[in-house]
């Protein structure tokens, strides 16, 4: 049944969606070439830039008037500069920076490869395919976007008895970080893959409270959590996993969980079409041409996972972000 709430799909609309790679591809294109740190409290010339960014003048210059067109730039007197939110949102060295448009532009590579993906069940790409960088642009993009969602996150929960957490897949540690400031008590141990760990340390070095965080190198699947933890705490994590290696990861979470402890998993939660919400069925297409497994999954599916470890204290909390948190209490 259609939705009433749905836009009519005109000839035009149609026409939009399937020319809407151009806008994203002029964006990531003038990320990926630097632009508009280059131009950050400059009036530039296209010649100019060119050489700053080494690129053909001509074609640089076209370039320019289409973020001109878009409302990414000024232009005047045939010079170019930044309008104020792409200086407040692009510029590199601003506050506000949106560092996550870099791994944007990784997955649009990922992406291109969908019709092959649906044609053969699963992701086609190799690992050899992603750029040296693929993972300080992922944790940078996933720490960039977590920044302000931690905050609001610690603040929606109840941290007063916390005492130990376990932070799977942790990645830059915002999340631990952010928990810590909540509540000083707070040991947290951060778990996540040996080549991303070295990073993970790195954002954690300037925490004020970084002696309450410990770190474990190895694959979640894998490594022995240990136990004793009032929180488990998996945020972006099971959409990167099969059904079963979910199912599998929950129980290991409950065994290391001391009574009254709680998992928090934060993901997008599907409705049991698996249609809605957008973000999350675009989503399971990321997986599909992403991972090898990865999927997301409906709240019937996620509380099944928690079930079947003996959780049935289970609550959904809605966010202000898309993604959503499914928290089961170990009784």
């Amino acid at each position: 049944m259609k939705n009433p709430n749905d836009e009519v799909l005109t000839p035009e609309k149609i026409r939009e969606i399937a020319n809407a790679f151009q806008l994203s591809r002029v964006l990531l294109t003038a990320i990926e070439l630097d632009i508009f740190s280059k131009l950050d409290k400059h009036l530039l010339s296209a010649e100019d830039l060119a050489a700053k960014i080494n690129c053909n003048p001509k074609s640089t210059e076209r370039l320019l008037n289409a973020l001109v067109a878009i409302g990414f730039l000024r232009k005047i007197k045939n010079k170019f500069y930044n309008t104020d939110e792409a200086a407040n949102y692009l510029v590199k060295v601003k506050p506000e920076f949106m560092g996550g448009l870099f791994h944007t532009n990784e997955l649009w590579k990922s992406w291109s490869t969908l019709t092959e993906a649906v044609k053969v069940g699963k992701s086609v790409l190799q690992k050899n395919e992603r750029s040296n960088d693929w993972t300080e642009t992922f944790i940078a993009a996933m720490h960039h976007r977590a920044i302000k969602e931690s905050k609001i996150l610690a603040s929606m929960l109840n941290l007063e008895n916390i005492n130990s957490m376990l932070d799977i897949g942790g990645g830059s540690g915002i999340f631990s970080m952010a928990f810590i400031e909540k509540n000083n008590n707070i040991s947290a141990t951060i778990l996540d893959l040996p080549n991303v760990i070295p990073l993970t340390k790195k954002y954690v070095d300037g925490f004020p409270l970084k002696q309450n965080i410990k770190f474990i190198e190895g694959d979640y699947l894998k490594v022995d959590f240990g136990n004793n933890f009032d929180l488990i705490f998996l945020s972006a994590i099971v959409h990167i996993n099969s059904y079963e290696q979910n199912r599998m990861l929950i129980k290991k979470c409950y065994d290391s969980l001391n009574v009254g402890g709680q998992v928090i998993i934060k993901d997008w939660v599907l409705n049991n079409d698996k249609t809605e919400p957008l973000g999350g069925a675009l989503f399971s297409l990321n997986m599909l041409v992403g991972t090898e497994c990865g999927d997301t999954y409906s709240e019937a599916e996620m509380k099944d996972w928690f079930l079947d470890c003996g959780i049935s204290k289970i609550e959904r909390k809605s966010t202000s972000f898309g993604w959503n948190l499914l928290i089961g209490y170990k009784s």
